[in-house]
């Protein structure tokens, strides 16, 4: 397999033309990640060149794709508004992006990405994106339930792991030593686990890594994936979303013609208060919320099977009744659903007549009949 001086020593051969150079000697790659033959890099452009750039960032996937034992490669551009500030920075401030932080630039965005427009996942009727206002309220363990009761509706759905920093769903559909393949060295195709097409950054880095990408790097690959993927022709794309109102749900709510999004929050006040952050995001930007889920609604004695509020209970019901949007449904807090998807084996798979599965389900119908409401024609 390439490593990474290999893969910089290729890089080395493409040359900035307008600049009089070639990419690493001018400093210009940023974010280099290697796994198992797959490479994931940025160049870093003046974003007055723009799309321009293009051919540039082309010559460099070429140049890594002909190494040996390279399986697919990942370029983007990216460009950084300059900051007066930061003129006086030391000329590694521009390395391999472990550590850099990007430089502030009007309406604190600091950032521009530039990759010419085209049409993300062409193939995919509805794009929904599961998101929370925070972590740990099982965003991503009732996005795979989600995606998997859908699927058990008679669709043909996918999952796209959107959490850069955090994937978690090579894990929990039980693949996450699989790595993606390329048929003609140009499109990728997507993992295929319990019948969804999975696509995760998690497939590209070692599990215990972290990903220590600047913001052009994480819009840069988010599309990347969506782009080059052969997602093929699907009912649903399920986005697992990072919590939070960063970089991530900027970039899908921008590039992503999103059909709705489902909200993910436990009943206690501090997550309710995220919640609603991520409500009005989603209305500011003019994504349809389709519902609230309450997750970790009750908790259950695995024992005994004694019921017990640990988090309070109805106050997503509540909140959804406030903001009016409906309420999708309530999951409890039970150790099957957390050591199913632990072991790659989720609930709705794993005990598909329990009553888990059976709340999940019912929280697929609501949404999908939610995306057929929105398809008929308004008379």
């Amino acid at each position: 397999m390439a490593d990474e001086q290999t893969i910089l020593a290729a890089l080395a051969t493409v040359r900035d033309e307008e600049k009089g150079g070639d990419l690493v000697g001018l400093g210009m790659v940023s974010g280099l990640a290697v796994k198992g033959g797959h490479v994931a890099f940025a160049i870093e452009v003046d974003p007055k060149r723009g799309p321009k750039a293009e051919p540039l960032r082309q010559a460099a996937e070429k140049a890594v794709h002909a190494l040996p034992g390279v399986l697919s490669v990942t370029a983007v551009l990216t460009a950084e508004r300059p900051d007066p500030r930061a003129q006086r920075a030391p000329a590694h401030a521009h390395g391999h992006g472990h550590g850099a932080a990007p430089r502030p630039g009007p309406g604190g965005k600091g950032i521009a990405h530039l990759r010419p427009e085209s049409p993300l996942m062409p193939g995919v009727k509805h794009v929904i994106a599961v998101a929370s206002g925070k972590g740990g309220v099982g965003k991503s363990t009732t996005a795979v339930n989600l995606a998997l009761a859908l699927q058990g509706l008679g669709l043909k759905v996918g999952m796209f792991d959107a959490d850069l920093f955090g994937p978690s769903q090579p894990r929990m559909l039980g693949v996450p030593g699989q790595r993606p393949g390329s048929a003609d060295g140009k499109r990728i195709e997507p993992v295929v686990a319990m019948g969804l097409k999975v696509m995760s950054i998690g497939f590209m880095v070692n599990e215990e890594d972290p990903v220590v990408w600047r913001g052009p790097m994480v819009m840069g690959a988010l599309e990347q994936m969506m782009r080059d993927v052969n997602w093929g022709s699907l009912d649903v794309m399920v986005v697992d979303m990072p919590p939070g109102t960063g970089d991530t749900q900027l970039t899908m709510t921008q590039r992503v013609p999103l059909s709705g999004a489902v909200i993910v929050s436990t009943p206690q006040d501090i997550a309710l208060l995220d919640a609603r952050k991520g409500i009005a995001m989603f209305k500011k930007v003019e994504v349809p919320v389709l519902g609230i889920v309450e997750n970790m609604s009750t908790y259950i004695c695995p024992s005994c099977g004694h019921e017990e509020h640990i988090f309070g209970h109805g106050g997503a019901k509540l909140e959804a009744t406030r903001l009016a949007c409906e309420f999708l449904g309530e999951i409890p807090l039970d150790i099957a659903i957390r050591t199913t998807s632990d072991e790659g084996k989720p609930i709705v798979i794993s005990q598909p007549k329990g009553k888990h599965a059976s709340a999940y389900n019912a929280i697929a119908k609501r949404v999908w009949e939610k995306l057929q409401e929105a398809d008929q024609p308004r008379g």
